[in-house]
């Protein structure tokens, strides 16, 4: 396993005012030299990862999406070839959320201090417990991850499992309502800060493996958010949408899924359920680290130690399964707000 990491980046939005600088010297979405067209700069080629390398974090208050042009949208080849948006705020409409190709660690949602390797399969810990999620969720079905703990020195310690997307990133998985996992030491089970005994521990050279299995339920949406209707923000010659965090909202939401559960798994061996009858929603596989952990992953296809009940999902196969809802949910958007989306009257 490639376990060299990636320097630590800082970034993210500071600031709310009307006119707020953004991070990086970018004015908005329009600032900067005027391009081929549009009045942007060509966004750079996104390395192997598929992410870029600088990229504001998702915090104080706030959620960035990376976003690509929509060849699709409306008036997308005049706004192409126009020279009057250099310096002006870009139709949200025009772009669409960038879905990854593969499931991998999210570089944009996690806790700034976690080091992410260059493969985007294994994190290392720093200091006091924080998270990173990955880059895929799912809603319903029955799906598999695995992770395999590479180094747990002295004092260092994980708690593994599944999140939403508002569970605190500088906590331990399982703080609040969003997280549910289990802890290396003494292999407590956590939710909503309170541990219950599950099995016995974990630790250095473990393979672990984490399933989740989730009725559907006609309380839950399934069509992913588009975004379109967002503000565009550029961080380092990229643009991104940017959603105002939801969280007080969202806690108002929760509704026990009745028939859902978790079970963990390690090396092979079912640790009987976790969890059962959990909070509907969109979970991500998540991790969380105190000290120098470092935990590598596996989303699939090929398990250390694959499940035989054949009506369970690999992680690996929501990367694919997940373009195809974004471009419904994208097209479902454009075609609902036909006639209405215009570049001669767009204002932000």
């Amino acid at each position: 396993m490639n376990i060299s990491v990636e320097k630590m980046m800082s970034g993210g939005v500071k600031g709310r005012s009307t006119k707020r600088k953004l991070p990086g010297g970018d004015q908005g979405p329009g600032a900067g030299k005027k391009g081929r067209g549009g009045g942007e700069v060509a966004a750079p080629k996104l390395p192997a990862h598929g992410y870029p390398l600088e990229h504001p974090y998702n915090k104080d208050g706030y959620r960035y999406i990376l976003a690509e042009p929509d060849p699709h949208a409306p008036f997308r080849q005049e706004f192409d070839e126009s020279s009057d948006w250099a310096g002006k705020p870009i139709p949200g409409w025009l772009y669409r959320t960038l879905s990854p190709s593969s499931v991998l660690l999210a570089l944009h949602d996690r806790a700034p201090q976690l080091r992410i390797s260059e493969d985007r399969l294994a994190v290392t810990g720093e200091k006091g417990y924080c998270m990173v999620r990955a880059t895929h969720a799912v809603s319903r079905g029955s799906w598999y991850w695995e992770a395999t703990i590479e180094e747990m020195p002295e004092g260092s310690a994980t708690r593994l499992g599944w999140a939403q997307e508002y569970a605190n990133l500088q906590a331990p998985l399982g703080y609040d309502k969003f997280g549910y996992s289990w802890r290396s030491r003494k292999g407590t089970r956590f939710h909503e800060c309170r541990g219950k005994h599950y099995s016995s521990g974990y630790g250095e050279g473990d393979t672990l493996g984490f399933l989740i299995v989730l009725p559907e339920s006609p309380e839950i949406n399934y069509i992913p958010h588009t975004y379109k209707d967002r503000p565009l923000v550029k961080f380092k010659s990229h643009l991104y949408y940017e959603e105002k965090d939801r969280v007080t909202e969202s806690l108002k939401a929760l509704r026990v899924l009745p028939g859902s559960k978790l079970i963990f798994y390690k090396n092979g061996v079912s640790q009987n359920v976790a969890f059962c009858d959990i909070y509907g929603g969109h979970y991500f596989p998540t991790l969380s680290l105190h000290k120098s952990a470092t935990v590598s992953v596996n989303f699939g296809p090929n398990f250390k130690y694959p499940l035989s009940d054949t009506q369970l999902r690999g992680m690996y196969e929501k990367a694919e399964e997940a373009i195809c809802e974004q471009t419904m949910a994208d097209l479902l958007y454009l075609t609902e707000n036909e006639g209405k989306l215009r570049l001669d009257t767009y204002c932000m």
